[in-house]
């Protein structure tokens, strides 16, 4: 059944990707814009809290990929407001639209797998807690939050929790391959860290999966199902663009480079997308391998 998909942030890298898939697999997208709305669009300003009610209460899924770019100078105070505020009142506008329709829609709401914070080697699937205090993990509390009246409203929520996207058209991955191909390639730390991870066609194909799969609702790991460590990642990547990685980063220097996001090159996350995969979603690129081979254009070596 063809769908009416209401997308915010449908001009940036992740968006603009699912845009296309959306709109592949015959469902109908509207784009939310803050400038003058062309055909598709229409114009909301999340800063002042307005967005065309009734477009959202006529939609059948919302998606909200709003927000500022995670890349930036991890020492300013203003990139770190951003960074929270660009999330949290697009996503509570979205979630208070969705509540105030007669029939609410379904609600699929971005977000990170640092909401988990360093867990060491645990396993983690969308049952484990939230652990630690740095800027990451408290902006996604605070973003997770922000769906609240949406879920009190009975829609249907998921929370999109996000690992790094890895495609060579895009940071991370384009920097760590100019990096690895000027032989300044190495681990990060101990290397020992479990380093979340998903292909860009996984995360679109799942994304779009949630849209149509009607009991999808909840927390939801979109996330690579075989784990790999900072370690495992710096080996593959070394070797499929075939330059040593002898280089390690240690942790002090990293510490220093990146101030309040540090924790999140150093820490451990090894998470599992068990909601998913209970769900019935087939993984393209389960394991790095396949991840760094996808995102490079690269066929994996047997």
């Amino acid at each position: 059944m063809a769908l009416h998909v209401v997308l915010a942030g449908g001009s940036g890298f992740l968006g603009s990707h699912l845009r296309t898939e959306l709109l592949d697999r015959g469902h109908r997208v509207t784009s939310l814009v803050r400038r003058a709305a062309g055909e598709s669009e229409s114009r909301w300003d999340p800063a002042a809290g307005t967005v065309d009610r009734d477009l959202v209460g006529s939609a059948d899924v919302v998606v909200n990929l709003a927000g500022s770019p995670t890349l930036g100078n991890p020492h300013s105070k203003k990139w770190a407001r951003e960074l929270r505020e660009s999330r949290v009142s697009t996503t509570r506008v979205l979630a208070e639209a969705v509540a105030a329709a007669p029939h609410p829609p379904a609600y699929l709401a971005g977000n990170a797998v640092g909401w988990y914070g360093d867990h060491g080697d645990a396993v983690l699937d969308e049952t484990a807690d939230t652990r630690g205090h740095t800027l990451m993990t408290s902006v996604c509390r605070d973003w997770q939050a922000a769906t609240t009246s949406a879920t009190e409203a009975g829609g249907r929520v998921c929370l999109l929790r996000t690992a790094p996207v890895m495609d060579g058209s895009n940071a991370p991955l384009r920097q760590l391959r100019l990096l690895f191909l000027a032989g300044l390639g190495g681990r990060v730390g101990s290397g020992r860290q479990w380093m979340p991870m998903v292909s860009l066609r996984d995360w679109v194909g799942a994304v779009a999966f949630l849209a149509e799969h009607p009991s999808a609702s909840g927390p939801v790991n979109i996330s690579a199902p075989r784990p790999a460590t900072n370690q495992d990642l710096t080996k593959t990547l070394a070797a499929a663009v075939r330059r040593p990685a002898l280089i390690p980063v240690p942790a002090p220097l990293v510490k220093v480079a990146a101030g309040p996001i540090s924790p999140e090159a150093l820490g451990s996350v090894r998470v599992v997308p068990a909601a998913l995969l209970q769900l019935g979603y087939e993984f393209s690129d389960p394991g790095v391998a396949d991840i760094v081979a996808t995102g490079l254009g690269q066929r994996v070596r047997s």
